[in-house]
């Protein structure tokens, strides 16, 4: 138990730096398409793996401490505490509501029933992005909408700008996910047992 534990941490540890960084690059690859923040990134498929490895605690504590990274190490744009908290701590820590599917992934997997998994694989992605894309939407639509073009509505100017990044983010992130569950499917099954149990 106590060995399972440890791994819990450490791969939590792990998988938020793993997403930080490449959070990281993309940031240096896109800041001028997206000068408010935001880029088309994989960075999100760490937190997804750990969300179907070990449930809704694994995945919402890796986002958690991926957004908790970029608020610390400076990556973040924060114009206001409520901005901050909405773009960084809530919008990735939501990503791990994915999880929500572990269940029902392992048992397809266990089952056999590719198709089947898959589904919810990208299920879990498509809720995880939707819901880190409605806090960033809040935050554009509350913070940012002095940056609309004049005449468009702020509420617009959020959806375009968020939606430009998130959409090909999430596309990227479901392909990226399925195809890395389908190279290592017995160490998601085997986590997924013990997720209940830490």
């Amino acid at each position: 138990m106590k060995q399972k534990q440890t791994l819990f941490l450490v791969e939590i540890a792990v998988f938020s730096a793993l997403a930080y960084l490449l959070d990281l690059f993309s940031g240096f690859l896109f800041s001028r398409i997206w000068p408010q923040g935001g880029s088309v990134s994989i960075a999100m498929v760490p937190v997804f793996l750990m969300a179907f490895r070990w449930g809704l605690k694994g995945g919402i504590l890796t986002g958690f401490i991926f957004g908790l990274l970029q608020f610390i190490l400076g990556m973040s744009q924060i114009y206001h505490p409520v901005q901050g908290v909405l773009d960084y701590l809530i919008a990735f820590a939501v990503l791990g509501m994915a999880g929500f599917f572990a269940a029902q992934v392992k048992a397809a997997m266990q089952g056999g029933n590719r198709r089947k998994w898959i589904g919810y694989v990208v299920a879990g992605v498509f809720i995880g992005s939707v819901l880190r894309f409605i806090a960033h939407f809040l935050s554009g639509w509350i913070f940012f909408g002095s940056y609309a073009p004049e005449g468009q509505p702020a509420w617009l100017y959020s959806v375009i700008y968020n939606g430009t990044y998130m959409l090909p983010s999430m596309i990227l992130s479901a392909i990226l996910v399925t195809l890395v569950i389908s190279y290592a499917p017995s160490r998601m099954v085997q986590s997924t047992q013990v997720s209940n149990k830490i």
